[in-house]
């Protein structure tokens, strides 16, 4: 990873930031954490639906043990 720097001259820090902000884009750095940030909330859903279909399986063997 290589390393960003800007330099603030004249305390123009509004100036500063767009440049930084422009490297950044340039660099693919904000592309590559919304793509981290998909696979995550991806993962998430995986893991939540998981739950849910464990939980309605608890859910129906207790029932049909009540059955018998």
């Amino acid at each position: 990873m290589k390393e960003i720097e800007v330099k603030v001259i004249d305390n123009d820090i509004e100036k500063a930031m767009r440049i930084l902000k422009k490297k950044i884009q340039n660099d693919g750095l904000f592309k590559r954490l919304k793509t981290e940030e998909e696979l995550r909330e991806a993962e998430r859903a995986r893991r939540r639906k998981q739950r849910e279909a464990q939980r309605r399986e608890r859910i129906a063997a207790a029932r049909a043990a009540r059955r018998r």
